[in-house]
């Protein structure tokens, strides 16, 4: 995990979600806060997420089977 003194790293993909390093917490316009611990956590930016602000893929296209 980074230290206070290092920056937290931050991968912005144009067709998924933005991941950053964590844990982190996330201001939310509302003034709740959503919390993760984990490694890596995927921010939604597409706002189709079920678990919004965390993406749950829901930005993918959909394929369906003939």
């Amino acid at each position: 995990m980074p230290s206070e003194r290092e920056p937290r790293r931050v991968v912005v993909d144009p067709a998924g979600p933005v991941l950053v390093d964590g844990p982190v917490e996330i201001a939310l316009p509302d003034g709740t806060v959503a919390r993760s611990d984990r490694f890596v956590v995927a921010i939604c930016t597409c706002r189709r997420s079920k678990r919004f602000p965390f993406c749950d893929t829901s930005h993918r296209e959909r394929v369906r089977d003939s």
